[in-house]
């Protein structure tokens, strides 16, 4: 059976004041440098058979010490990467609230259809991140795989794997940075048995 754990990236100032920052590439902070290893001690006893991890530096600074303490190459695959926020790239969610309500709450109702500006809706990234999920199951079919990545293609992956509409994933699905969010996938296909753990961070 393979276990597939998706690791969202360690903290940013970005992340930390709700700012949109798909594109973007901030890096970790030192609370996101202590988190990455914390992450990295937690699933080395995994015995891990790939990772993967989005393009973006705050991902790949959070997969390095997997890699490291594991043993691991890190395989850098681009459907990994955070949604594109468009025109509301590097500005503050309450702030997009309060300037563009109209825009905003349309993305809000569905975010699966309706997208920021010259952005992703929930859709698009499920075409790019799906593929590596199955391209991770086809490589190993057993062991443990992990995928460092990013809140929102976190929170569609999730929902697409639990049949869950993509538009409910900024609603009802959490994942804080750091977190581990972990599928068996089983002969009736994927099961959650993991959300948003923190508790290696401790």
């Amino acid at each position: 059976m393979l276990t597939l754990h998706l690791v969202r990236h360690g903290d940013t100032t970005q992340a930390a004041d709700g700012t949109f920052s798909g594109d973007l590439d901030p890096p970790l902070t030192d609370k996101g440098r202590i988190q990455a290893e914390r992450v990295a001690r937690a699933v080395q006893p995994l015995g891990l058979s790939a990772l993967y991890c989005s393009p973006k530096s705050r991902a790949r600074s959070t997969a390095e010490p997997i890699a490291r303490i594991c043993d691991l190459p890190l395989r850098i695959e681009d459907g990994l990467r955070e949604m594109a926020y468009g025109a509301w790239e590097g500005r503050q969610e309450v702030e997009i609230r309060r300037d563009e309500f109209e825009a905003y709450d349309s993305w809000r109702i569905d975010p699966a259809l309706v997208s920021p500006p010259g952005g992703e809706g929930a859709f698009a990234i499920a075409a790019r991140a799906l593929p590596v999920v199955l391209q991770a199951r086809r490589e190993h079919p057993k062991g443990h795989v992990i995928l460092v990545s990013h809140k929102a293609t976190i929170r569609v992956i999730v929902c697409a794997l639990l049949g869950v509409p993509l538009g409910r994933f900024r609603s009802h699905v959490a994942c804080p940075t750091a977190s581990i969010t972990s599928f068996e996938f089983g002969d009736r296909g994927p099961m959650l048995v993991r959300l948003a753990d923190v508790h290696h961070l401790e």
